[in-house]
């Protein structure tokens, strides 16, 4: 009988189904994508009001358009693994529940990580912002924050799988758990945007570590039981 494969193998090889997926439609990262820049868009048309004014809007307004673009994202993402019964058959393999977490989870990261890179410079743009001034910090923050944000959505992501109202109950379920780690986000942005440096931003940076370290240690403890029922 062959053995199952090692544990980080079992990561790649969902990680990469996912990936190529996405490679051959693009349907999660273009229809998040163009959400994401939406919301910047109107944002700026509606709340634009000078230099300072830009860098406090835009804090929130990053923040925000990433928040729905993950929501979207995950949808996107969860609703393939329904076609076809595809869950049920990654279920009947040897293939371990926190492999699978942790796989969806990096996907995620990635799908997100593109959105940034398109999104970010887009609203720099449209609210009058100098970004390569900003760049190091902002970086060093959305590569902190990126991971908790995917990890919290691939944990409750799941549970919407069999449920039919799936994206009314992920948006209730997920916005108030990703509200702490929002918010510390936002005020770590609007804090460098103003000026402060890095060193300053420590107790931001702490406070969302921790939300990574609570949702990454729930997801590999709980997934394997949401998945399954």
């Amino acid at each position: 009988m062959p053995r199952p494969p090692s544990f980080l193998r079992q990561i790649a090889i969902v990680a990469r189904k996912d990936l190529v997926l996405e490679a051959r439609s693009g349907e999660v990262t273009l229809t998040s994508t163009f959400f994401a820049l939406l919301v910047v868009v109107m944002s700026s048309m509606s709340f634009h009001g000078g230099p300072r004014t830009g860098r406090v809007v835009l804090s929130g307004v990053l923040w925000v358009a990433l928040a729905f673009a993950a929501v979207l994202a995950l949808g996107r993402s969860w609703s393939r693994e329904r076609e076809g019964a595809a869950l049920t058959g990654l279920l009947m393999t040897p293939l371990a529940p926190a492999a699978l977490f942790l796989a969806k989870t990096l996907v995620l990261s990635t799908f997100l990580v593109l959105i940034e890179l398109v999104v970010f410079p887009v609203a720099a743009v449209f609210f009058s912002v100098d970004l390569p001034r900003y760049a190091l910090g902002l970086a060093c923050l959305t590569c902190l924050a990126t991971p908790g944000i995917a990890a919290a959505g691939t944990l409750f992501g799941v549970m919407t799988v069999r449920t039919s109202a799936r994206d009314l109950l992920l948006s209730i379920v997920l916005f108030p758990l990703l509200l702490p780690v929002l918010l510390t986000a936002v005020a770590a942005t609007r804090a460098l945007l103003e000026g402060a440096p890095l060193a300053e931003l420590g107790l931001h940076f702490r406070l969302i570590f921790v939300f990574d370290v609570v949702f990454l240690a729930a997801g590999l403890s709980l997934f394997g039981t949401l998945v399954e029922d």
